[in-house]
């Protein structure tokens, strides 16, 4: 267990299915929605974490729209692959291929993403067995999980579906499940519930 995520969550987390909101800002657009709206939602419903992705907006507006989360929300906001917006966040969460770009030692890439993050959280995207004992030997402080179920809003090839239990129970970090996600879902061994649009429907 990681102690940076149970500082800054200011409690010790289980396996509980908490609710990890993932704020994406094609999805915002896509709903018609503003930031304030998904503010609401994420008050309403509890959120432990919320990780804000942006594939759309230049830095200047992206550091704008965290400035305004950080303002308005009192829990962890992550930042999605954008490691040059780390000031301004409370951690990254980043995919294998990032990793990779960096380094194909993910063990050394994960040293310089430290030196350039510091103390903050850090998730690392996984897929597999494998990927998760690799990840077990890593300084992160939570992994994300998937896909668990297909969703329109990405194109997946491997669906784990149960077997993402069992995929959990072997990591040394928390996980998040990933990729069709309810807020509802109960979850064995799972974390995090991290949800995207399934945040907007009743």
């Amino acid at each position: 267990m990681s102690l940076r995520l149970e500082e800054v969550l200011g409690f010790k987390p289980n396996t509980s299915n908490y609710l990890y909101a993932l704020c994406d800002y094609g999805i915002i657009l896509k709903k018609d929605i503003f930031l304030s709206t998904f503010v609401k939602t994420v008050k309403k419903y509890d959120t432990k974490i919320v990780q804000y992705r942006d594939k759309i907006n230049s830095n200047d507006t992206q550091i704008e729209n965290l400035k305004y989360l950080k303002k308005h929300l009192d829990i962890p906001i992550i930042i999605n692959d954008r490691i040059e917006l780390i000031n301004y966040a409370d951690g990254i969460h980043l995919g294998q291929e990032d990793f990779l770009k960096i380094n194909k030692n993910k063990e050394l890439a994960l040293k310089i993403i430290r030196k350039k993050i510091g103390n903050k959280l850090l998730g690392m995207s996984t897929h597999n067995e494998t990927e998760i004992l690799e990840a077990n030997r890593l300084d992160l402080d939570m992994i994300g999980l998937g896909a668990y179920k297909s969703t329109s809003t990405k194109d997946v090839n491997d669906i784990l579906g149960s077997k993402i239990s069992y995929l959990a129970k072997i990591s040394n970090h928390p996980v998040c499940a990933i990729g069709g996600v309810n807020i509802k879902d109960k979850i064995d061994n799972i974390t995090f519930n991290t949800v995207g649009s399934a945040l907007y429907e009743d």
